[in-house]
């Protein structure tokens, strides 16, 4: 795998490593003001340090309300990111320490500050709700960096590399088992529901975050009349689009289709034309979340926020 390094003090190193203590704030604020507070075990080395944090409450002298959660996350990632350089390569790189460092003394240093007190009281739901939303803003912002979140995302790719199970899939395993912790130390079945609420929300606020939200759709049309749709998405709408050559299953006929992308407003004036021209026509409409090229957002452009 090649790495491209960003040159130091340039305009990408800026923007990357501002994503990063940014994110790192963000992350941090999610767990102190709505996560830690309930219990939640929203899976990751935070997950885990949760747990830790609430078994050690009255136990350490230096530390009577439990163990820092933000020292144990450091704790778990220094030797989890060693690991993951000695097994998976050099993948790992400065942005993804510098990440999880900032994630850790900024939950400390929140804390600190504020507390333990749930910034929404006695509303786990609520707090689950937008304690996903500020961790999936924090970790698209680190991933868009090019870092990594550390922690369990190393031992899903360790575990990736010798089971040759899908990477996602091994995420889930991982994260729902850490959750199953949180069952199995506190004993309460609202736990694992509310942490898998905040799973399953950072990770739809990451793709929004990597992604973009995109208001454009993708079409294949499948019709006889293919030469006045290409007119009105040409003319009318000053769209492009390609012909693809099929053939019918059903009777073998040959079938032009046309692929294209537009937005809502467009789609909605291109479906009324079809139905005016083929009322038989066959249409499919697909969520284009990121279209790259002419008149769009360029490739180059793309390449240059990377």
């Amino acid at each position: 795998m090649i790495f491209f390094a960003d040159r130091t003090f340039s305009r990408k190193w800026f923007i990357n490593y501002s994503f990063i203590i940014l994110g790192a704030f963000i992350l941090a604020a999610g767990f102190v003001f709505f996560i830690s507070p309930y219990k939640i075990v929203p899976g990751g080395v935070y997950g885990i340090s949760i747990v830790i944090h609430y078994m050690t409450k009255g136990m350490l002298t230096w530390a009577p309300e439990g163990f820092p959660i933000g020292l144990m996350g450091l704790i778990l990632n220094i030797p989890l990111t060693i690991i993951g350089i000695k097994i998976l390569g050099p993948r790992f790189g400065v942005k993804t320490v510098v990440g999880f460092v900032l994630s850790s003394v900024f939950m400390d240093g929140i804390t600190y500050f504020w507390g333990e007190r749930p910034l929404v009281a006695n509303d786990a739901l609520l707090s689950s709700i937008f304690g996903g939303v500020l961790v999936g803003i924090g970790l698209g912002l680190i991933f868009k960096s090019k870092a990594t979140s550390g922690g369990s995302d190393i031992i899903a790719m360790i575990f990736a590399k010798y089971t040759r199970l899908p990477l996602g899939q091994l995420m889930i395993y991982v994260d729902s088992a850490i959750v199953l912790i949180g069952l199995a130390v506190f004993a309460d079945w609202k736990i694992p529901l509310y942490s898998w609420i905040v799973i399953f929300i950072t990770g739809k606020v990451i793709d929004v975050v990597l992604q973009g939200i995109s208001y454009d759709k993708t079409l294949f049309i499948i019709s006889d009349q293919y030469e006045q749709i290409r007119e009105r998405i040409i003319v009318d709408l000053k769209r492009g689009g390609t012909y693809i050559k099929g053939q019918g299953m059903y009777n073998g006929q040959e079938k032009t289709i046309i692929f294209t992308v537009v937005n809502r407003r467009e789609m909605a004036i291109l479906e009324e034309f079809i139905h005016s021209i083929d009322p038989h026509a066959f249409v499919t409409v697909l969520e284009a979340n990121e279209i790259l090229g002419e008149g769009f957002k360029s490739l180059k452009e793309k390449v240059d926020e990377l």
